[in-house]
């Protein structure tokens, strides 16, 4: 009863709010979609959206198709790459989704290995999730995902690829630049840099300030490194850094680490992929060749 189409039609809605849009993205007259619209609800005997002044809001009905549609979708779209994949002669599509922006410096070496490994395997990177990563993953949105924060679950495998330890990056000339072990009231009136992620994942907060109750005068999101190491070079701020990615940085930038704290703060990134997927031969070989890269990248000392 339900078809493809109606899920596409009940998600378009959704995203977009309006007939007139939801009409455009999906390549319809606005009286072709108004028609699918009153066919489906027709069959359904059932109202799917009612309208909200201008704009389109869906009905307890409408919400259950569209959760069907979030979880249906991918999987059909990640089944139709595959197959047009196997049909030129390629092996599959790997879809990396990535919960770690310091990453993407390191990931952008480990896809250049991993394609000349493997040239017949294409690559989608997705950064930017409907819910979490983990869900992504256990929906079938993404294949693998590169994270530093594992929530175990059966049906998840993690895979560890190198440790690492977060630092505090500063001006050189900022005053906290002759500390040898940093407080966490040092940072009580400073604003602290940081990548657009929730707060319960930002360890300088979490394993840092947060049990010493305290908090920064300000938190402000930067999602480009360039632009968030230019304030700190200028003093607007100070923020967290894998320390690899900090002594890379410094080398071309008047800046200093410090040690968060007298024992540090240390992480381990992973890559997480369903267990039923651990056998296929292209997940194996880029979980190899992240291993490898990520002990090079992350191990050396500026």
């Amino acid at each position: 009863m339900i078809e493809h189409s109606h899920l596409k039609i009940i998600q378009a809605l959704n995203t977009n709010g309006t007939l007139t849009e939801a009409a455009n993205s999906l390549c319809l007259s606005q009286s072709a979609l108004s028609h699918q619209i009153r066919y489906l609800e027709k069959k359904l005997a059932l109202s799917i959206w009612e309208r909200d002044g201008r704009r389109l809001r869906l009905t307890q009905a409408g919400q259950l198709l569209l959760e069907t549609a979030q979880q249906i979708l991918p999987v059909l779209s990640q089944t139709e790459k595959l197959l047009k994949s196997y049909s030129e002669g390629k092996q599959g599509v790997l879809r990396i989704g990535v919960e770690c922006y310091p990453c993407y410096q390191w990931l952008t070496g480990v896809i250049g290995d991993f394609l000349q490994a493997m040239p017949d395997v294409e690559i989608d990177i997705v950064n930017k999730f409907q819910f979490s990563g983990l869900e992504g993953l256990l929906n079938h949105h993404i294949d693998v995902l590169i994270t530093p924060d594992p929530v175990r679950k059966k049906e998840i495998k993690y895979e560890p690829l190198a440790e690492y330890e977060t630092v505090l990056v500063i001006a050189n000339t900022h005053p906290l630049a002759s500390s040898k072990v940093l407080q966490p009231e040092q940072l009580a009136n400073e604003t602290i840099l940081t990548f657009p992620v929730p707060q319960d994942r930002l360890d300088i907060l979490t394993q840092f300030l947060t049990p010493a109750r305290i908090l920064p005068a300000k938190l402000k999101e930067i999602e480009s490194i360039d632009l968030m190491l230019q304030l700190v070079s200028l003093q607007r701020g100070v923020c967290a850094l894998p320390e690899w990615l900090a002594d890379d940085y410094s080398k071309s930038m008047q800046l200093k680490k410090l040690r968060i704290g007298k024992t540090g703060i240390h992480k381990e990134l992973l890559i997480a992929l369903r267990t039923s997927d651990q056998k296929i031969p292209y997940i194996k070989k880029f979980i190899s060749i992240g291993g490898e890269t990520a002990n090079e990248s992350f191990n050396h000392k500026a």
